[in-house]
């Protein structure tokens, strides 16, 4: 079975920065076809939870209070490289329109909810280290490989 990274909250972990999760159902189905392997970039880069909302704003990332964070996003995206490479991931379902995960749709900056093109910080250092990545939205895809 081959394995393939994650956004945790995807699977019900409280990960997110409001302390929640976007558990999504179909993530039961890939769990037939793959292993799962969890990962939280924020909190692998050392962000606490709950903690302020963030977004991307072009190499930078920032808090809502204006904190820049982009260190610890960056280093988060390290370690979720580190761990797709640990466990041979070739690919990896992560959470649509984060400042980390998101894939080809980021919020645009201005804590408006307005979106913009764009990859969040996991999400880009995967797909330039040959990791094919994707939403939640898109992961039937991978569904009946």
């Amino acid at each position: 079975m081959e394995n393939l990274l994650i956004s945790a909250c995807l699977l019900g972990v409280q990960c997110r920065y409001d302390g929640g999760s976007k558990p999504v159902m179909p993530t039961v189905a890939l769990m037939e076809q793959y292993h799962l392997i969890p990962i939280c970039p924020e909190q692998l880069g050392g962000l606490p939870t709950p903690r302020l909302p963030s977004e991307r704003i072009g190499a930078q990332v920032v808090m809502k209070d204006g904190t820049d964070v982009t260190a610890a996003y960056r280093r988060g995206a390290e370690e979720a490289l580190r761990l797709a490479r640990l466990f041979g991931c070739r690919r990896a379902v992560l959470k649509e329109r984060s400042p980390s995960c998101g894939s080809g749709t980021i919020y645009d900056g201005s804590f408006s909810g307005r979106l913009t093109g764009g990859d969040g910080v996991t999400a880009e250092l995967l797909r330039e280290n040959g990791i094919a990545v994707c939403g939640e939205s898109a992961l039937e895809t991978l569904l009946g490989d």
